[in-house]
C-alpha cells in the first residue's frame, strides 16, 4: 500500500495545495477528497498517476477546500465516459449530506449529457455512521467525527495482516470515536499550527489542533505512525523541521510532516 499527499495545507493557503491525497494497492487507488479546484488534476499527474484509473473517491465533507476538486473529478470522468475513453465504472462515497450536495452541483453546473452518466456509471454512495464497505480491496468502516462545523466521517482502513490506517479527517478527534484510532498502525490527523504559533494562527477558534494537540493525542492513543496534515503554509520550507521539533516532544511514534507529493510505504 502506498501513501501519496497531492496536498498537505488548510483552506486558505497558496503556496501548496488543500489536503487530499491518493491510497494505490496493486493498480487500484483510492482519492481521499480533491483539493479546492481542477489543481487535483495536475496533482495526480505529478505524482504520476492518470486521473482515469481512479476509480473509488471518498468526501470527508462539504467545505470547499475538499470538496471542488471533486466536482472537477465528476465533470472530467462523466465526460470522458461519454467520449468513450474512461473505462468501467466510478464510485464516489460519501455521508449523505455531501452526496445530495455534489447530486445538485452536478445538475447546476454540468451538461445534460454528462449528468446522465451520474447513477449509470458513476454511482454516488451514501455511507452511513459504522457501515463497513470493502474499497481498493480492503475493508473500511466509514465514522462520523462528531464535527462541531460541517458533518464529517473519517475511516478506518484494514490494510491486512492486523495492521491498520485511520483517517481523522480534518478536524480534532473527539473522545465518542477514539476507538476507531486506537493502536492505529497509522493515524492521519490535522495540525493547523505549532502549538508555539497558536496566538498568530488562532486554531482553536477553527475548531482545529495544533502539532502538540495531535501528537499528545496520538501518544494517548498508541498510534506508530502519525502522519500530520492540513498546516498552516507560513512556515513551509521549514515545517518538517519545525512541525517533529515540538511533536517529538508529546510523541514517541514515528512522526511524518509530509510535503505535496510525498510519497510514502505504508
Amino acid at each position: 500500500m502506498k501513501l501519496t499527499m497531492l496536498g498537505t495545507g488548510n483552506a486558505l493557503v497558496t503556496a501548496c495545495y488543500n489536503t487530499c491525497f491518493l491510497l494505490e494497492d496493486r493498480g487500484q487507488l483510492l482519492l481521499v477528497d480533491g483539493g479546492g479546484g481542477n489543481t487535483v488534476l495536475q496533482r495526480i499527474k505529478q505524482a504520476g498517476y492518470d486521473w482515469m484509473d481512479i476509480r473509488q473517491i471518498f468526501v470527508t465533507h462539504k467545505h470547499i477546500d475538499h470538496l471542488l476538486g471533486i466536482v472537477w473529478m465528476m465533470r472530467m470522468i462523466c465526460q470522458f465516459m461519454n467520449h468513450g475513453e474512461y473505462k468501467g465504472e466510478a464510485y464516489l462515497y460519501s455521508h449523505a449530506e455531501v452526496i445530495g450536495l455534489l447530486r445538485g452541483l452536478a445538475d447546476k453546473l454540468l451538461q445534460k449529457k454528462d449528468i446522465a452518466q451520474i447513477g449509470k456509471r458513476l454511482h454516488l454512495v451514501e455511507v452511513s455512521d459504522g457501515e463497513t464497505l470493502e474499497l481498493i480491496g480492503h475493508p473500511v468502516t466509514f465514522f462520523d467525527i462528531r464535527s462541531t462545523k460541517a458533518k464529517q466521517y473519517g475511516f478506518r482502513m484494514d490494510l491486512g495482516e492486523g495492521r491498520n490506517l485511520t483517517c481523522c479527517g480534518d478536524e480534532p478527534l473527539g473522545d465518542a470515536v477514539e476507538k476507531y484510532a486506537e493502536g492505529s498502525d497509522w493515524m492521519l490527523h490535522e495540525a493547523f499550527c505549532l502549538y508555539s504559533q497558536a496566538e498568530i494562527f488562532d486554531p482553536y477558534e477553527k475548531h482545529h489542533s495544533t502539532v502538540k494537540d495531535a501528537c499528545e493525542l496520538a501518544e494517548r492513543l498508541g498510534a506508530k505512525n502519525l502522519l500530520l496534515y492540513h498546516t498552516e503554509d507560513r512556515n513551509l520550507s521549514r515545517r518538517k523541521e519545525m512541525y517533529r521539533q515540538e511533536g517529538e516532544m508529546y510523541y514517541h511514534g514515528n512522526l511524518w510532516v509530509p510535503d505535496d507529493l510525498d510519497t510514502l510505504e505504508l
